[in-house]
């Protein structure tokens, strides 16, 4: 069996990026460390994501880790925010496909899909800010993003208090509720999840709008 030498893998290496931009090539190094980063983060031991652990996994050197980030915090953080957007464009875009009554499970399954179907990533949003300090304010930053989202699909009736203290309510007990899934303390199948989830998320528009009507009635008004 013939051994690769160092030269061999120079030479390797050249020809992938043969006829790819400079800027192009950054911009693909950069993907390959965060993604990379999501692995190491999002891991069950949560696995420290130092920089010589991140440019081994992702087979590059140090100095194409410093092209990109400043230091191991900086990178730690494009990480999450990696993650965070992508959870905010799959909620956005679900709700916005969906039927106005599909909206609430069009939103769960979107988040299932990402969060669950691909745990590295759930682990990342909502277990790596409890054990990284880099991050431990991001979740409680994100968090006013997402009760906007599920407060704008509640009925646009009553009190903008209640509805975004139900909102409030709402995302936390999904986050509890996906933070036990992922760390095994609910021993349900993914689609007694989903359909909890969705129950939960239906009952509070529902109560919203009780809320609304009784606030709007003869005894609500002033």
């Amino acid at each position: 069996m013939q051994s690769t030498t160092g030269s061999d893998r120079v030479d390797t290496t050249r020809r992938s990026w043969a006829g790819v931009g400079i800027d192009e090539r950054r911009r693909l190094r950069r993907e390959r460390l965060l993604t990379v980063g999501v692995d190491l983060l999002g891991a069950p031991d949560g696995a420290a994501a130092n920089v010589r652990a991140v440019c081994r996994a992702a087979e590059l050197t140090e100095r194409y880790f410093y092209e990109s980030f400043t230091d191991r915090d900086t990178f730690v953080r494009e990480v999450y925010a990696h993650v965070a957007d992508r959870a905010r464009d799959a909620l956005t875009e679900a709700v916005l496909s969906a039927p106005t009554l599909g909206r609430a499970e069009a939103a769960v399954r979107a988040f299932v899909e990402l969060m669950v179907d691909d745990p590295a990533k759930g682990r990342v949003l909502l277990l790596a800010p409890l054990r990284e300090p880099a991050i431990s304010r991001r979740g409680i930053e994100l968090a006013p993003a997402f009760v906007a989202l599920v407060r704008d699909q509640l009925p646009p009736r009553g009190d903008e208090g209640e509805r975004h203290m139900v909102a409030v309510g709402v995302v936390g007990a999904l986050t509890s509720l996906f933070m036990g899934y992922l760390e095994g303390d609910l021993a349900v199948s993914r689609e007694t999840l989903v359909r909890h989830c969705v129950a939960l998320v239906e009952d509070a528009g529902r109560a919203a709008c009780l809320q609304g009507d009784q606030a709007g009635g003869p005894s609500g008004r002033g």
